[in-house]
């Protein structure tokens, strides 16, 4: 009778074609391996059906083989509209996306932590028993104590976008201030003479950036004074902030807003007033997200590289874990200018 025995390293090592000792480091999480064997190895671990003990391996390497994203609010979110939010927002999903690119190949496991104002606490002590080895950060408020507690605890995270306050953590962040003069100056080439804005939270450190970059630049160009409105990154607060400027200020003929899923909110408002885009009114939106791709017509927007700056994250933290010592950094990446048809 034919016995169905469970695979072993060894019967990995023969698929993959190396020794025990490289399938060993693979599965432990020892990333100075070759990317290639690394590939090898983890293929040969689907093909043979070999489940590593992740509690054995726990107890060697002290690591979990499991980071955390966090996405970090002043309030406890437990209701549905948030997490409808949370899976719905393309700026998320493009998060995700960037983390996995590194942290799959790495054989390292994403797990997702939602935390309020009444969590935060909780959370470091989870991680600091070993829940996760270290955490990618997304802050929402603007006063966000977690970080500094993340760094006065020791534990590896990295954050994506600027702390509002200096503290000890790396960061990845865009030049949010550059893109908005991005946006600023292709208004200004069509002519605009009404500009307006719509902002996101201004204290928020991304948005408080692009609302100074925008006005900043504006200024250069001969407008003293811009109107605007303040939304929340939500496309239904750009239709509100849009309504609000047409009423104001009919005279608009050119917005920039501070996200597209706002942009896509103004979109409407604009149609369902009879203003032509871009003929009467020109857009333009910030991310270049789907929603860009989605609005009608086409949205020109500044390009936000979440996916890449997610991947740098995911480096950054890998490097964390393994290094406690590594230097904490920042990275910033540049903005581009997307051109379509709103602008």
């Amino acid at each position: 009778m034919q016995s169905h025995r469970l695979p072993t390293l060894e019967d990995v090592a023969r698929v993959a074609g190396v020794s025990r000792a490289t399938v060993s480091r693979v599965i432990n999480g020892i990333r100075n391996v070759d990317p290639q064997l690394h590939e090898q190895v983890w293929t040969a671990v689907d093909q043979t059906g070999y489940v590593p003990n992740k509690l054995a391996r726990s107890l060697v390497t002290r690591r979990t083989g499991t980071v955390a994203l966090v996405v970090s609010d002043s309030e406890t979110h437990d209701d549905d509209p948030f997490m409808s939010r949370f899976f719905s927002d393309p700026y998320f999903g493009r998060v995700v996306g960037g983390l996995m690119s590194v942290l799959r190949p790495a054989g390292v496991q994403l797990a997702l932590q939602m935390v309020g104002a009444d969590g935060h606490k909780r959370l470091v002590g989870d991680l600091r028993n070993g829940q996760a080895d270290g955490a990618v950060v997304l802050s929402l408020p603007a006063r966000d104590p977690l970080p500094r507690l993340l760094a006065e605890a020791g534990i590896p995270a990295v954050l994506i976008g600027r702390p509002a306050e200096p503290v000890r953590v790396s960061y990845v962040d865009l030049d949010n201030s550059a893109g908005a003069e991005l946006a600023a100056a292709r208004l200004a080439d069509r002519g605009c003479r009404r500009p307006a804005l719509i902002t996101g939270p201004a204290e928020v450190p991304a948005s408080a950036d692009r609302i100074s970059g925008f006005r900043r630049a504006m200024a250069r160009h001969g407008h003293a004074w811009v109107p605007s409105a303040a939304g929340n990154f939500t496309q239904e607060s750009g239709s509100t902030a849009m309504r609000a400027l047409l009423a104001a200020h009919p005279e608009t003929d050119g917005v920039f807003v501070a996200n597209d899923l706002m942009a896509l909110g103004a979109l409407l408002v604009l149609r369902d007033a009879g203003r032509r885009v871009p003929d009467d009114v020109a857009v333009v939106g910030f991310d270049d997200s789907s929603a860009a791709l989605a609005a009608r017509p086409a949205l020109t927007t500044v390009r936000h590289p979440l996916e890449d700056m997610s991947a740098e994250a995911a480096r950054l933290l890998l490097a964390g874990i393994d290094d406690p010592s590594a230097r904490v950094t920042s990275v910033i990446y540049e903005p581009t200018l997307v051109p379509r048809h709103s602008a």
